[in-house]
């Protein structure tokens, strides 16, 4: 109980932060996000390029995915826009990864403290925003030095070090991260669970990876339930996500020791939780990269198992 009390109460701490600093933020850019979402997303490149900016600036890609699939039901965007900023949201959320592998936990009293300050002292209703926006950052990252600090007397746990090794099989390891993040509903969350425990030295590299592509699978659920009772075009956009990552994380457990490898040659002798950060971003990154030939190709076979009464051009490249 010592340890699991401060590790949910850490790993709370952290959804809380991340859900009420999303909420906060989008309230912040307030209804222009349709427009400027709708201007940007003139072509797949641009839409990816949103997609990401924005996903970096809420610090959640489901969020995010699901505002998309909300703006499709209400017609502001089409599927083909939808598909970009996908992308792009799975590049964005690589993001806070890096930030979390980042030692900057022991400093979160500072952002806690200032945005109190701005959000009670201030009369202004959009700086008072902008300090529960810190202030959320800051409990985001004592959760997790919270989780850090709980975590670190399982090293001298035979059962639980036992028990860890078993995530080193990608397959296992993958399965692991979709259940964990199925039921807390944020991949952020798991991958920065899986960080902290590498950082202790409680996870391999290879295992850390392994529950990082379950993450990925896992997201899928929510962006799923938001296109329940939506029309064609948002649930083709929610099939879209959750093809991308089968077909991602597929071919990620298939070359999975080659990849182990090449995070291990380009991170070179950073330490282990930069590798595992630097792992979720390549991956992302690499399977964008690669899906983005094929969009036009699933955007038709999507199309015609969901046909539109109006069907537009395909989107271009």
């Amino acid at each position: 109980m010592e340890i699991i009390l401060p590790v949910l109460g850490g790993l709370g701490l952290f959804l809380f932060a991340l859900t009420n600093l999303s909420d906060t933020l989008q309230s912040i850019i307030g209804g222009n996000a349709k427009k400027w979402i709708g201007k940007l997303t003139t072509n797949l490149v641009t839409a990816i390029i949103t997609g990401t900016i924005i996903t970096v600036v809420l610090d959640s890609s489901s969020a995010v995915i699901i505002m998309t699939i909300v703006l499709v039901k209400a017609g502001a965007l089409s599927f083909r826009q939808s598909m970009g900023i996908v992308l792009g949201a799975n590049i964005g959320t690589t993001f806070s990864s890096q930030l979390i592998a980042l030692n900057i936990g022991q400093y979160s009293p500072v952002p806690i403290i200032l945005g109190l300050v701005l959000s009670f002292v201030s009369r202004s209703e959009n700086i008072s925003k902008t300090g529960k926006s810190i202030l959320y950052f800051g409990i985001l990252f004592f959760g997790l030095y919270t989780m850090e600090r709980a975590v670190e007397p399982l090293k001298e746990d035979a059962r639980f070090v036992f028990w860890m090794t078993k995530l080193d099989s990608p397959v296992t390891g993958a399965g692991a991260g979709a259940i964990v993040t199925l039921i807390i509903q944020s991949s952020s969350a798991t991958v920065g669970m899986v960080i902290t425990l590498a950082k202790k030295g409680l996870l391999s590299l290879g295992a850390a990876i392994a529950v990082m592509l379950g993450a990925e699978l896992g997201t899928c659920a929510d962006t799923l339930l938001a296109t329940i009772r939506g029309d064609r075009s948002s649930i083709k956009t929610g099939l879209f996500h959750l093809s991308f990552n089968v077909i991602s994380i597929g071919i990620g457990l298939l070359i999975f020791p080659w990849f182990v490898k090449l995070i291990e040659t380009v991170s070179g002798s950073a330490s282990l939780e930069q590798k595992v950060a630097n792992a979720h971003m390549i991956f992302n990154i690499a399977g964008v990269l690669l899906f983005l030939p094929f969009v036009p190709l699933i955007e038709k076979i999507l199309n015609r198992a969901l046909p539109e009464r109006n069907l537009q051009k395909p989107y271009p490249v």
